[in-house]
C-alpha cells in the first residue's frame, strides 16, 4: 500500500490529538475513495460495503434478510416522496 503525506492547519490537528480512538489514516483514506468514486460514476455496493467501518458492516450483516427488504422498500418510498416533493417546488 502507497503512503502519501498531508498537510492539514494546526487547529485541525489540535482538535485530532483531541480524539485518538479515532483512526484518521481510515477516516482520510474512507474519504478519498469516495471522493474518487464520485467522481467516476456509480458505485458498486460492495464497494459502498467496503467503505463501511468494521461495527457497521457487522450490524449490516446481522439484519434479517426480510427486515433489510422492508427497509429497502421503506427507503425507496422515502426517496420517491422527497423526489416528489423536489419536482413541484
Amino acid at each position: 500500500m502507497a503512503h502519501i503525506t498531508l498537510s492539514i492547519p494546526d487547529s485541525v490537528y489540535e482538535e485530532m490529538k483531541k480524539r485518538p480512538e479515532i483512526k484518521w489514516s481510515e477516516i482520510a483514506r474512507a474519504s478519498i475513495m469516495g471522493y474518487l468514486k464520485s467522481t467516476k460514476g456509480k458505485t458498486t455496493s460492495a464497494e459502498l460495503l467496503g467503505m463501511l467501518n468494521p461495527e457497521t458492516r457487522a450490524a449490516l450483516k446481522s439484519i434479517p434478510p426480510s427486515r433489510a427488504k422492508a427497509l429497502y422498500k421503506r427507503m425507496v418510498k422515502e426517496e420517491w416522496k422527497e423526489h416528489k416533493s423536489l419536482t413541484r417546488a
